[in-house]
């Protein structure tokens, strides 16, 4: 009896989450300097179109950036202190874990398990991140009035308007997806046991609206807890 052919991802063409094109540049056998440096690279890639677009949106933002002073300074320094560093801590653990399902019997737990451990990951990073970095610029730079405990406050009323756009964190959300995808679309290629459902589905279109119900979740979990937080805080 033939065994029954495992799907794979390697059996997309062309693709942007095909091995031979994504692990070229996402291998736990690189270099680490080398492995951040390309995480930087995609970050980079990822938060300035979100980014302009977040700005061209909001009505009179990029008439106060383009008249410089005060207001650039600001928006510069929450861009470098606090966006790019949230967008790349992500990236950098997502890819991590894009490289790793690559590598050959890294683990024995099905591929789909690391869909799982990515959007719980960003659903305590995203949060965790920014109540950091608020509470150090309270300190730095006398953000918040300078107080810790106002800085803190904030987190939750901004995280929960992040998913719909409606703030700069909404940015730095979205500038993760460019790592999300290749992980989820390669790892529900290559798993078994969602094999039977990818397989009813077109395979391109069924990876990517897989892929994109994954992110979708990741956003939503971040979400309804920002909001639940913010009810408790009153």
């Amino acid at each position: 009896m033939v065994p029954k052919r495992r799907f794979n991802i390697l059996d997309l063409k062309p693709y942007m989450c095909q091995r031979s094109n994504m692990q070229r540049f996402f291998s736990v056998d690189m270099p680490g300097v080398q492995f951040v440096s390309i995480v930087l690279a995609f970050s980079l890639a990822a938060l300035l179109p979100v980014l302009c677009l977040y700005i061209l949106l909001s009505p009179g933002f990029a008439a106060a950036l383009a008249a410089g002073g005060p207001s650039l300074a600001r928006f510069l320094r929450q861009v470098t202190t606090n966006g790019l560093p949230v967008v790349f801590a992500i990236n950098y653990v997502s890819f991590f874990l894009f490289a790793v399902i690559q590598k050959p019997k890294v683990a024995r737990r099905d591929t789909a398990f690391f869909v799982l451990v990515d959007i719980l990951l960003r659903a305590i990073l995203f949060p965790s991140l920014h109540a950091l970095i608020y509470v150090l610029s309270a300190d730095w730079f006398e953000s918040f009035g300078g107080s810790r405990a106002t800085a803190l406050s904030v987190v939750a009323p901004t995280l929960a308007r992040s998913a719909f756009f409606e703030n700069i964190s909404g940015v730095y959300l979205y500038a993760t997806m460019i790592s999300a995808l290749p992980l989820y679309v390669s790892a529900f290629g290559q798993s078994e046991f969602l094999g039977p459902t990818v397989r009813r589905l077109p395979i391109k279109a069924g990876l990517m609206l897989l892929a994109l119900f994954a992110f979708a979740l990741s956003v939503g979990l971040i979400a309804i807890g920002a909001q639940g937080i913010a009810f408790l805080q009153g």
